[in-house]
């Protein structure tokens, strides 16, 4: 497992300390320190911000709760898509969400994958990921059915999105 080199300052934390909550405020879902910076796989990428233990969740994509049928129609119109189905009936619309995982890119070769639980969009890492390392994961199936050309560079890489 990698690990923090001492001469490096750790992240500063952004999480409130329980004492400090509001009470009924629901809970930071960023877990790691994620920024979002230029991306040799396309436009923005999110990366780590410190290092990430394997099979640790990440955080949350959050966003308007829309219907899947609005979801397809906003992608056709779309450049880029910030939209996660969810159900056969509901997607999250992250587009306009603050929430710097929103940015995460597609990769062939992932080191994140995204799951939902109860609703929600989550990302979790798949093995240990270094501060600095672009987070990616395979978008399996998506809005750009087959249409946009894959840039991520992996030997594997399946060529379209």
């Amino acid at each position: 497992m990698p690990r923090l080199d001492a001469r490096e300052p750790a992240a500063p934390s952004t999480e409130t300390p329980l004492s400090q909550r509001l009470r009924g405020a629901p809970a930071d879902p960023q877990k790691y320190a994620v920024q979002v910076l230029a991306s040799r796989i396309d436009g923005h990428g999110a990366f780590a911000g410190e290092p990430i233990p394997a099979r640790r969740k990440i955080g949350e994509i959050r966003g308007e709760a829309i219907s899947v049928r609005e979801a397809r129609r906003r992608a056709r119109e779309l450049q880029r898509i910030m939209i996660v189905e969810v159900s056969e009936q509901r997607a999250i619309d992250a587009s306009q969400s603050s929430d710097p995982l929103r940015f995460t890119n597609h990769a062939c070769t992932p080191n994140a994958s995204l799951r939902i639980r109860q609703g929600r969009v989550e990302i979790y890492a798949m093995r240990d990921i270094r501060a600095g390392e672009e987070l990616v994961v395979d978008y399996g199936l998506s809005h750009h059915a087959g249409r946009l050309r894959c840039r991520c560079g992996a030997p594997n890489c399946k060529g379209r999105l």
